[in-house]
Parts: structure tokens; C-alpha cells; sequence
């Protein structure tokens, strides 16, 4: 077959661009066919007056063909956002103008990934020169760096006998990054979030760390801080505010090993674990500390040195929004022994793992407690829903009783293990995935009212 047979015939191979007949086309042919085959049954016709007839079919269909818009008179532009958050839907906006004499109707397929939802194809039509905005939603459910390049367009001939393809390159990166839901909840108003989410802050006592500011009163505030001068003054109860002392150090350690690539109802446990770590990051460069974060599985993945400012919560996401968990145990010793070089001021250590693994680390506790002499610890970990629906289902087979057994036993050894290291100053929490961002927002606040570092 020769080059120019080659490139004529890929004009009709569908991939990036072709031509295919429509359902009125083959239909219209059909009943043709049918039509002149009744005729033949009732009355003699000659082959050749239909064979004839079919191909004048056929050159009418062409000549509709050669008068469909061509490319150039149909421009497609795409609008995307260079960053769209996991799990939320997002509008991507279409600009479509059509340049030619003719009605259009077409429909379009955007190259999207895989792990993105995809409501194609999109339909629309269109007057003859002029333009208009299509939009439709999607939602990504991975975080990560994408390219999106291609938009597939098809779009049909005047008569609508024929359908042609073409290919629009708009190449465009968009990045993926945590779900910031519960970070805007807390910034919005930090006290109605967290008793909203049934937490109680604990409260500084009159007289200690700085005044903050005069802010409406709100259930759960101590009566002893009302300002009554200001409530007089605008009918409303106000309460002072104290807050500690700014410019704390606090390091956010994320393990990214095997137990936290396990999936929960929405994603995996380091997704949930992502979206806590943005959520106490957001809140401690608010209150002015200062914050590092620190991700690791066999190795040290990713290292944010310390900063203070809104400002630092972007170079944070940049750095954490691809993280992948790896089928590796997670090395301790290593993360410890790099901590000893990086962090030598005294800091809050949040780290964000799996307590039963963590658990059964024998190195774990002798490093932490070197490391307590120095910095507040503070591990953050899921509750294991599964293992809490085996202990508490009912026992009416012998295979069911011996699952809950084990199931409950498991609950006591972690229990036991809690028990000793918080024994040794380390604190241990475990929290439903959905309220893990406000359980660590919640125990980074108790930790620096208590003035501890």
C-alpha cells in the first residue's frame, strides 16, 4: 500500500481524527434498500437502476460531507484550574466558536486521567458564526501532578449523514492536592470549628500567655474572661482572648509506609492523614509558629525546613501533594537520627502514623525517649474500624467467637502498650478518619496552652 493510500485512508481510522457514517445515514440506507426491494417483489427492477439509485445516495451523502465545517472553522479553548482538590468537584469551562455558514451539533471528549470522573461526551450545537461556553464537572480522587493535553471533538455534517473527528492539543498541568475543607472551617472561625467537631479546647487561665483580641462570646468560653465594658458598649457578649506565646517550633512527621496506603471509605489512610496535616499546619502558621514537615517510609521522601507565615502552607503543599505510600515498613531509627541534625531547637514532634505498627517498634521507644529530653511528642493514628466492629459482633458461631476473641485481645495489647508510653511522657491518640484534622488541631492547641515548650 502506497504512503498516499495510507494517509487517506487514516482520515477514517477513528483515533485522533476520522470520519464516520451517522445512524440517519445507515438507516436512510436501510430503508432504501427495503424500499426498493418491496418494489422488486411487486414489479420487475433492474439491478443496475439500483444500484444506481444507491450510489446517487451515496454522492448525496458526499457532497454533504464536503460541505461540513471544516477544522480551522471550529476552535475549541479549555479553562482549568491549576489546582483542584481531592474528592471536591471542580467546572471546567469550554470556549467553543464556530466560524463557518453552518449549524453545528457536536460533542466532545476531554483527556482526562483515569482516576479523574469522567461525564463525557458533552453535547452542545451552535449557530452558524457565533461562540459560546460549555462547562461540565469532574472530580479527582488522586492526588497528584497531571497532563492534560488532548480535547476530542466530534462534530456532524449539515444533513447529519456523517460525523467527523478532530483533535484540539491543549496541553495544560494540574496539580492535585489534599482536600483543604477542613482547613477553611478552622480558619473561618477556629473556636466554632472545633466545638462544632464536639472538641473542647482547653482555655488559658486569666493573667497567662498574650492577649489575642475582644471576640464575640460563644458556648463553652469561660464566663470569667466576658468583657463587660465592651459587651455595655455593643449589647453583645464579648469575651477577652488570651493566646501563648507565638513562635513555637513544630515539626510534622508523616509516615508513609505500607499500613498507610490501606484504604478507608474515602481513599486511603494517607489521604485522610494529608488532609489532618495541612488542617494543624494552617492553624499553627496562624498562630504564628513556626513549621517544618518531615515525610519518610524506608527513607527521608520529602523535607520542609521551618517557617512561619500563610505563605509557608503553599511551599508545604507544593512539597506533600504527590506522596505516595510505599509497600516498605517504615525506619524509624533513620527518621529519629535525621531529626538529631535538623531540629535542634525544642519542638512539638506531630507525627501522623499507624499506632499499632508503631506499637511494635522495640527501637521506637528508646529513640523517643532521647528525643523527649528535648521536644514534645505527640503521635496521631486512626481508629481501626474493622477491628472494633469484630469485638463488638455477636458470637453465634464458633468462628465468629474466636474472631471477636482475638479482635478484643488485639484492643487490650494496645491498650497495655498506650498505657506504658504515655507512662513515659508520650502521648498517643487515636481518632474516627473523618474528625482525625480536628483531633490534631485539638491536641496541638492543649499542648501549647499548657506552655510546655
Amino acid at each position: 500500500m502506497t504512503k498516499l493510500s495510507k494517509n487517506w485512508w487514516g482520515r477514517f481510522l477513528f483515533r485522533d481524527r476520522g470520519i464516520l457514517p451517522t445512524k440517519r445515514l445507515l438507516i436512510l440506507f436501510g430503508v432504501l434498500s427495503m424500499g426498493l426491494f418491496m418494489i422488486g417483489f411487486f414489479s420487475e427492477i433492474s439491478w443496475r437502476a439500483v444500484i444506481i439509485i444507491n450510489i446517487l445516495l451515496f454522492l448525496a451523502s458526499l457532497l454533504d460531507l464536503l460541505l461540513s465545517p471544516k477544522k480551522g472553522e471550529l476552535t475549541f479553548e479549555r479553562e482549568l484550574p491549576e489546582q483542584m482538590e481531592r474528592g471536591l468537584p471542580n467546572e471546567i469551562q469550554v470556549k467553543v466558536r464556530n466560524l463557518s455558514q453552518h449549524f453545528v451539533s457536536y460533542k466532545f471528549m476531554d483527556d482526562l486521567p483515569q482516576t479523574f470522573e469522567c461525564p463525557f461526551p458533552v453535547f452542545g450545537h451552535m449557530q452558524k458564526e457565533s461562540s459560546a461556553s460549555i462547562s461540565y464537572e469532574t472530580t479527582a480522587w488522586q492526588r497528584g501532578r497531571y497532563e492534560i493535553i488532548k480535547l476530542y471533538v466530534r462534530y456532524k455534517s449539515v444533513l447529519g449523514l456523517w460525523e467527523k473527528q478532530t483533535t484540539f492539543d491543549l496541553p495544560k498541568t494540574v496539580k492535585v492536592i489534599p482536600d483543604l475543607t477542613e482547613t477553611k472551617r478552622y480558619l473561618e472561625s477556629a473556636q466554632r470549628y472545633l466545638l462544632y467537631e464536639g472538641t473542647k479546647i482547653r482555655k488559658l487561665q486569666k493573667g497567662t500567655g498574650e492577649f489575642s483580641q475582644i471576640r464575640r462570646y460563644v458556648p463553652g468560653d469561660d464566663p470569667r474572661m466576658i468583657n463587660w465594658r465592651q459587651t455595655a458598649k455593643l449589647r453583645e457578649v464579648m469575651t477577652n482572648e488570651y493566646a501563648p506565646e507565638h513562635g513555637k517550633y513544630i515539626m510534622i512527621l508523616i509516615d508513609c509506609g505500607r499500613m498507610m496506603g490501606a484504604e478507608l471509605a474515602k481513599g486511603s489512610r494517607l489521604e485522610r492523614v494529608l488532609d489532618a496535616v495541612v488542617a494543624v499546619t494552617a492553624a499553627a502558621l496562624q498562630k504564628g509558629d513556626y513549621v517544618s514537615v518531615l515525610a519518610f517510609s524506608k527513607e527521608i521522601k520529602k523535607y520542609v525546613p521551618p517557617a512561619k507565615g500563610m505563605e509557608h502552607l503553599q511551599t508545604i503543599l507544593e512539597a506533600i501533594y504527590d506522596l505516595e505510600a510505599d509497600p516498605v515498613e517504615p525506619n524509624y531509627a533513620a527518621v529519629f537520627a535525621f531529626l538529631e541534625t535538623v531540629q535542634k531547637k525544642r519542638s512539638l514532634l506531630l507525627l501522623f502514623s499507624d499506632v499499632r505498627t508503631f506499637l511494635h517498634e522495640e527501637m521506637a521507644l528508646s529513640y523517643l525517649q532521647s528525643l523527649r529530653r528535648r521536644h514534645q511528642f505527640l503521635i496521631m493514628g486512626m481508629e481501626d474500624l474493622p477491628l472494633l466492629e469484630r469485638a463488638d459482633d455477636e458470637p453465634v458461631t464458633v468462628q465468629a467467637a474466636m474472631i471477636k476473641s482475638i479482635a478484643q485481645q488485639q484492643i487490650l495489647f494496645k491498650k497495655l502498650e498506650k498505657a506504658k508510653w504515655e507512662r513515659q511522657g508520650l502521648q498517643l491518640i487515636e481518632a474516627p478518619e473523618e474528625s482525625l484534622a480536628a483531633s490534631a488541631i485539638s491536641g496541638y492547641i492543649e499542648i501549647m496552652n499548657r506552655n510546655v515548650l
